[in-house]
Order: structure tokens, then C-alpha cells, then sequence
């Protein structure tokens, strides 16, 4: 009870006009384990994203790094990492490094997802981002490249999401 009432104080409201990821991420970011909570936090904004417990690491203006713990979980029957999980963690990946970046007065969705599975995915996979930057709210379409890593820095599969930016509703 008492944690959840300092992660309150710690974290902006919903109501906020602000960028809730971006005001969140720099408010647990420097704590010890907020990155881990932030994480949780946006698995359950995102409950079908936050299925494969991905953490993410690394989050700035266009950039982020997400972390898959290879775990039977997220395996196929070949003992590889399963192709729907690399695509979830590839648009996470995407998404959170995208949201960051808003303005204020935006929000986005994902309108095509396009992958290429380069080779089987084995151990932990990060996912890396460098997306556009974003200036403004108006309605437009951004291609958001998303590159999944093995441990030996192989990348084993690339992903592009395309998403649609528009302003938020008053």
C-alpha cells in the first residue's frame, strides 16, 4: 500500500495534457527499479504487448532498447523464439521509442506491421529503435524501423511499423 501510494506521486496523472510515457520514463528512470516498473506500467497499458515481459532500457527522443529474455514462454515447438513474440517485441519497441518522442498534443496508432525473419531467434533479443523526429500533431504516416539483436549483435529480424500520428481528442 505504501508503494503504491510513492509510485502516485512519482507518476503524472492520466488526465495529464502531457506525454504520460515520456513524463513517466523520466520520473522512474533514475530510481532504482523504475526502469523494471515502467516496464509493468506499460504492459498493462498494453496487456497483449506486456505478455512477453520485455524490459525496456533505454528510452530517449527517438531512440529506445528493449530486452527479451529468451524463457519457454515466448518459445516455439523448435526451441527458438516464437515469430509472433519477436513481433511483439518489435512493436513495442517501435511504439515506445515513438511515443517518447510526441508532442504533447499527439497520439499515434499502428497501421501496417512489416517483417523480415532473418534467422531462427535464440538466447535474449533486444529490440532497437531510431525513429523520425516528430514536431508536430498534424495527421501523418511515419515509418518507425525496428532492428531485433541476438546476444552476439546479429540482427535476426528487421520490422518497419508504420504509424499514423495525429492530434489527440479534446
Amino acid at each position: 500500500m505504501l508503494m503504491a501510494a510513492a509510485v502516485q506521486r512519482l507518476l503524472p496523472s492520466f488526465e495529464s495534457r502531457g506525454n504520460l510515457v515520456r513524463d513517466s520514463w523520466d520520473r522512474l528512470a533514475p530510481i532504482p527499479g523504475g526502469r523494471r516498473l515502467f516496464s509493468e506500467l506499460i504492459g498493462r497499458m498494453a496487456p497483449y504487448s506486456g505478455s512477453i515481459g520485455a524490459q525496456i532500457v533505454e528510452l530517449a527522443p527517438g531512440r529506445s532498447r528493449v530486452v527479451l529474455r529468451d524463457r519457454r514462454a515466448v518459445r516455439n515447438h523448435l526451441r527458438c523464439v516464437h515469430a509472433i513474440a519477436l513481433a511483439n517485441l518489435a512493436e513495442v519497441t517501435g511504439n515506445i521509442a515513438l511515443a517518447y518522442s510526441l508532442p504533447d498534443d499527439a497520439r499515434f496508432i499502428v497501421s501496417a506491421i512489416h517483417l523480415d525473419y532473418l534467422q531462427k531467434a535464440r538466447g535474449t533479443i533486444t529490440g532497437v529503435c531510431e525513429a523520425p523526429p516528430i514536431h508536430s500533431s498534424a495527421r501523418r504516416e511515419y515509418e518507425i524501423p525496428v532492428e531485433l539483436l541476438d546476444a552476439r549483435g546479429d540482427t535476426v529480424t528487421r520490422a518497419t511499423l508504420t504509424s499514423l500520428v495525429g492530434p489527440k481528442r479534446p
